[in-house]
């Protein structure tokens, strides 16, 4: 199907329902996802949520706050009650899941309260190739629809139109949530989120591209893209980066020599290598 049939057929998906609550986080995917809704029903027909918790960071909320203002949709901040829900917190490998079913379903709620019968979510048809249990919550709830992926849309297409509508994500890197840096197995807790979040904080202005902190108990494994990896084993820049890890509650610091790869704590789940 070529690029112009799947945005009609995107078209088609809003149209039909007529109203609808995005799931936004800000990242590439619901951005495209908002602009589209209000193209194709107009920012009256539209709202946009933001899901608020530790597993958000600080620059991720500010980000989305300004998105929503500059798409020019109504944009609510909504907190969010799965660490309340001890199947999340035991982070084990369906922790997506868990935190997906509570999220989409008090966003369903606070939807329809106000004349919005639907929520539409931001997946598209590559994360099938991804471990992310997630989806299952999704198809388990009628009222949560996912446009993108029904009407064929890829990473790559999405950008591409991005792009050609001036929208600020379209070259924005692919990001996960926080809880996706602790290995599973280790308790999730707003404190040890909130660790990950400033150590990747102090570290990101030394590099470009991905990032990631990963939360092994006491061991912080670095993950950045292999062309940084000599830069931050460099003995006075990596002496830092121990010292503020140390500070941060971590005992060990290490730099992964394989570089950065997407999904790395999913490896031997789902079938992921």
């Amino acid at each position: 199907m070529k690029l112009e049939e799947k945005l009609q057929a995107l078209n088609e998906v809003f149209e039909k329902l007529e109203k609808c609550a995005v799931a936004f986080s800000g990242g590439v995917d619901s951005t495209f996802l908002l602009a589209a809704a209000v193209r194709a029903l107009g920012a009256e027909n539209v709202i946009a949520a933001t899901a608020v918790s530790a597993t958000l960071t600080d620059a991720e909320k500010v980000e989305a706050q300004e998105l929503g203002k500059t798409i020019g949709v109504e944009h609510a901040l909504l907190e969010t009650t799965e660490f309340d829900d001890p199947t999340f917190t035991a982070n084990d490998p369906l922790r997506c899941y868990y935190c997906k079913k509570n999220r989409f379903q008090s966003l369903a709620n606070w939807a329809v309260a106000r004349g919005f019968p639907w929520v539409v979510e931001g997946s598209n048809v590559d994360d099938s190739g991804d471990y992310r249990p997630g989806q299952k919550a999704v198809a388990e709830l009628d009222a949560v629809r996912s446009p993108l992926k029904e009407a064929g849309l890829t990473k790559a297409e999405i950008r591409a139109v991005s792009k050609q509508w001036n929208l600020s994500t379209a070259n924005k890197l692919s990001d996960a949530c926080l809880a996706t840096r602790l290995e599973y197995g280790l308790e999730l807790t707003p404190e040890r989120l909130k660790r990950v979040e400033a150590a990747e904080q102090f570290i990101r202005p030394l590099i470009q591209g991905h990032l990631r902190v990963r939360h092994h108990g006491a061991l912080a494994r670095i993950e950045v893209e292999p062309e940084y990896i000599a830069k931050l084993a460099e003995p006075e820049t990596a002496a830092t980066i121990v010292a503020r890890l140390k500070e941060l509650g971590f005992d060990h610091v290490a730099l992964d020599l394989s570089g950065y790869k997407m999904g790395s704590m999913n490896k031997g789940i789902g079938g992921v290598e």
